[in-house]
């Protein structure tokens, strides 16, 4: 069944700007500030925009009135997908897009190493590419194929030129969201989790962020998730 354009747009808030609530807080709000910071960088105001797995869109709202075109493709419909495909076959000419945005979804591909070939191939020359993909997290679905670490994303990224890979998070974050999403994975019962939710779950994503700040460290090893930029 297609979710409804409400029920889209909805997750679509929640990811871009998450509630405490979410076990997910920690390390969405970081990756928003990490694409904000990319975004900017990005030159003109006509961006002809691919979404590789673009069923809810939560970082198109970062590129404000610079979009010419926004092309989304997945491999379920929703209103907002504009074509049903797979990464690893875009059905799109050459050296079409200046900017093409992929998150979370190199996991549950078999090849990753092909999404990221044909994201090479659509983009211009000097064209851009944002993507975020786990390390270290919870296994959300069956489907699910790999995990991410600066290395493994390097590898992938070596046709391209400015390769960027910053954590989300450190390793006090990484901890206290696989602690919370852990959690919330293990209550069952609705009303439990929703108890959870409103009540551990905040005090265990802001017990995370005064630790954070107070340890200051760069540690990495249990980063849960990373983003990374490149350019063609």
């Amino acid at each position: 069944m297609t979710e409804s354009l409400e029920a889209i747009e909805r997750a679509s808030r929640d990811r871009l700007y998450p509630s405490i609530t979410n076990p997910n807080w920690l390390i969405l709000r970081r990756r928003r500030e990490i694409f904000k910071k990319w975004i900017a960088r990005e030159q003109g105001r006509d961006l002809q925009v691919l979404d590789v797995g673009g069923r809810v869109q939560p970082y198109r709202s970062l590129l404000q009135n610079r979009i010419r075109h926004y092309v989304a493709i997945d491999i379920k419909q929703t209103p907002l997908v504009d074509i049903v495909a797979r990464g690893e076959q875009i059905p799109l000419a050459d050296e079409r897009f200046d900017l093409v945005i992929c998150t979370q979804i190199l996991e549950y591909v078999m090849h990753p190493e092909t999404v990221i070939s044909e994201i090479y191939r659509v983009l211009k020359p000097g064209g851009s590419i944002l993507i975020s993909a786990p390390a270290v997290t919870i296994r959300d679905a069956d489907e699910e194929c790999w995990r991410f670490f600066p290395s493994s994303l390097r590898m992938l990224l070596k046709d391209f030129a400015d390769v960027e890979v910053e954590p989300e998070g450190s390793s006090v974050i990484g901890f206290f969201r696989i602690v919370s999403s852990g959690l919330d994975v293990l209550v069952r019962k609705a009303a439990l989790r929703t108890a959870y939710r409103w009540t551990l779950c905040p005090v265990l994503n802001l017990l995370a962020e005064l630790l954070d700040a107070i340890a200051a460290s760069k540690n990495q090893q249990i980063t849960s998730n990373y983003a990374a930029f490149a350019r063609k």
